[in-house]
């Protein structure tokens, strides 16, 4: 609350006309974001419906080792969109704000199924709304720390279920009573389309909207049409090989931008395992700064234009 306090006054009274971005630590003006990764995780659990201790993702020494190099490479802020039913800990992303010197900044909201709370399928949608409101305006379980951020929301792979478009009315009604971002989620990038015209029909603001995993579903036209409607869109499984080539990623990247849609691409690793870490053999969170800006370059991508996806797209996106 001190923090907070202290940065809008400084903010009022030099006059600034500056936007706001709430952090776990407090709220900072826009400027001081920097490099953002915009979809990632700092401690996550979807062990109990994997089946695998791998995603029980909570090695929270190895991760501040990682983004304290991550810092000193120069990038300056995480969103982290563990929310409810998640594994979500506050505590764990205060310990990496403070040890590494990071703007971490949480989210609220439900994922999709299976991975939802026993209270989601009792409680009504206005009440779980009244929830996310409470994290955003108040704080998250009485900790004083606000979520900023509404997500990451999600569909399934080949159509809506009727608890996922309660998933969607939920963040919906958030959005419109507090403005805040929506991340979603889309699984192996598909339904994007299906998301948006649900978004729309609602009146929300598309351009406070960023699109989640497009990078799973690299195809031309789908991305172009994402792209038509004016939301973010998040490359943000970049260095998972399995599901689609990096240079393939950076080609569907180079394409975009050179369609003049620089300004609505975000990056990100999701990083979601133990096996992800480079402790653990993985690529761990350095490799979209160590390996795929790289290859933007080698594709033609220009430092302008990394910039605007690392700084000046996740600026915008996030300031209220």
């Amino acid at each position: 609350m001190i923090i907070t306090v202290i940065m809008i006054w400084d903010l009022l009274d030099k006059g600034e006309d500056k936007m706001v971005i709430q952090t776990v630590d407090g709220a900072i003006c826009e400027d001081r974001l920097g490099k953002t990764y915009i979809h990632e995780h700092l401690k996550i659990d979807l062990s109990k419906h994997k089946g695998s201790d791998d995603t029980n993702f909570n090695d929270l020494e190895a991760v501040i080792e990682e983004m304290k190099t991550l810092k000193s490479k120069g990038v300056n802020s995480i969103v982290e969109v563990t929310n409810r039913g998640m594994g979500q800990d506050i505590a764990a992303m205060q310990k990496v704000s403070r040890q590494c010197q990071l703007n971490i900044i949480a989210s609220t909201g439900f994922y999709k199924e299976p991975y939802l709370p026993d209270y989601f399928y009792t409680m009504t949608e206005k009440e779980l709304a009244k929830l996310l409101v409470k994290d955003i305006l108040e704080g998250i379980d009485k900790t004083g720390v606000k979520a900023h951020v509404i997500g990451e929301v999600g569909t399934g792979k080949e159509n809506i279920s009727d608890e996922e478009a309660k998933i969607f009315g939920i963040a919906i009604a958030a959005h419109l009573e507090t403005g805040r971002p929506i991340s979603t989620h889309t699984t192996l990038g598909n339904l994007a389309l299906q998301q948006l015209k649900i978004l729309s029909d609602s009146q929300v603001d598309l351009q406070k909207v960023v699109i989640g995993h497009l990078d799973l579903n690299c195809d031309k036209d789908y991305h172009l049409r994402v792209a038509d409607s004016g939301c973010y869109m998040a490359f943000d499984t970049i260095g998972k090989t399995s599901y689609q080539l990096d240079g393939k990623r950076a080609e569907h990247i180079k394409i975009l931008i050179d369609r003049g849609h620089v300004n609505q691409i975000m990056l990100s690793q999701d990083i979601t395992r133990k096996s992800h870490l480079q402790s653990r053999g993985g690529i761990g969170y350095n490799y979209l700064m160590d390996t795929f800006v790289p290859m933007l370059r080698e594709v033609g991508v220009r430092e302008t234009e990394i910039d605007q996806m690392l700084i000046d797209n996740p600026k915008r996106f996030l300031a209220i």
